[in-house]
């Protein structure tokens, strides 16, 4: 593992690193060999470019990648050989020292946006009003020394819970050898022959170290009316999003808890039979982003203000990272709780859903909160979130 995870040096071309890799404590899996780029798109275009990659490629062959979170932007995708199965990295490299923190924008800030976007709501009316937004922040890291992925990479696995995952960015003069990785707990598609599978989460609450807290903080989220309400927006989008290429789909185990190490979430587990087994995972994913739990509805009016309220660009945060086989089986992951990595820079994101009832001053505690699987990797306080 640690040969195909080196260090990333900032005079080292962006191919010593694989061009993705997915994984957790008990395994990763990558694309290995010779790999060459999908004709860059936006997703309207998608499956059409897919479907020519794959109309040369051998049996093994794998697509991975990122989509990004603009629908209209170029995605960034690479047609390996062959996926590799490995086990888990043994390095536990300490992080290196920060020099540098800036919350872009701030705590206060972020939560005036969302005051006004609550404003929005409010004032709309009719079938178009804006029912939900996802407003994000980040945190610009200034580390002393290149950030080291292996490192960081073995870090994010230790929550057993998240997808751990780091894929290639394309990068410009400014910025080469970029790389987005995550710990991702929300399953946005998997495929598997004919069966599809999603796991939307919607609703946050702060995980306690106190087991009381932590037991109140969970019953809280469970009986929440808005939170509820805010899942339902999310489970309600994807199920109406796949219905047309599935003959059966439902949620058999209803809506129920789950948790991180630093976050309970609602989270209803969706399961279907698809018409045609051939569809790429990759399609189905670049049909439902962004869902509603990281943009809002309607989508296009929620993307818009996103654009207005947001004083940083998403990029490839919150689009989608995954991979998908030469018959179309694959996991793609919704690209949250993450950090685009160059060099020894970082760009640290977190979001939260937005809608009538939700509180600024909570909502920017909630993203503190999401912060914490990265800064602790980073090895970095827990407080850096909120105190910024």
């Amino acid at each position: 593992m640690t040969s195909m995870l080196q260090d990333f040096m900032p005079d080292r071309a962006e191919t010593t690193l694989p061009y993705f890799t997915f994984g957790g404590a008990r395994g990763f899996v990558a694309g290995r060999g010779a790999a060459r780029p999908v004709a860059r798109g936006p997703a309207e275009t998608l499956e059409e470019r897919v479907t020519t990659a794959l109309s040369s490629a051998g049996a093994d062959a794998a697509i991975g990648g990122a989509l990004p979170f603009d629908r209209d932007a170029d995605d960034y995708l690479w047609l390996t050989d062959r996926l590799s199965y490995e086990i888990s990295p043994a390095t536990d490299r300490a992080p290196a020292s920060t020099v540098g923190v800036q919350a872009e924008p701030s705590a206060r800030i972020y939560a005036e946006a969302v005051a006004r976007a609550l404003r929005i709501m409010e004032d709309e009316t009719g079938d178009e009003r804006l029912r939900k937004i996802v407003l994000a922040r980040t945190l610009a890291v200034q580390a002393e020394r290149s950030i080291s992925l292996p490192g960081l990479l073995s870090r994010l696995t230790e929550d057993p819970a998240a997808t751990a995952y780091q894929v290639a960015l394309p990068h410009s003069p400014e910025r080469q050898g970029r790389f987005l990785v995550g710990a991702t707990p929300e399953l946005l598609v998997e495929k598997s022959g004919s069966r599809v599978s999603s796991f939307p989460l919607a609703g946050s609450a702060r995980r306690s170290r106190d087991p009381q807290a932590d037991a109140a903080a969970a019953s809280g989220l469970a009986a929440s009316e808005k939170d509820r309400r805010e899942h339902a927006m999310v489970v309600e989008y994807i199920l109406d999003t796949l219905s047309p290429y599935c003959r059966e789909l439902g949620a058999p185990e209803g809506t129920g808890l789950t948790s991180t190490r630093s976050m309970w979430h609602l989270g209803t587990r969706l399961e279907g039979v698809l018409k045609e087994n051939d569809i790429p995972s990759v399609v189905l994913a670049g049909c439902l982003h962004p869902t509603p739990a990281v943009c809002g509805l309607p989508r296009e009016r929620a993307a818009g203000l996103i654009r207005d309220l947001e004083p940083v660009d998403r990029d490839f945060y919150a689009g989608a990272v995954g991979w998908s086989t030469a018959n179309g089986d694959g996991s793609w992951y919704v690209a949250i709780r993450c950090a685009e990595i160059c060099g020894s820079r970082a760009r640290l994101y977190a979001g939260a859903g937005i809608v009538p009832g939700s509180d600024p001053a909570a909502e920017a505690a909630e993203t503190a909160a999401k912060f914490e699987a990265l800064l602790r990797a980073f090895g970095l306080p827990s407080a850096t979130g909120i105190a910024q």
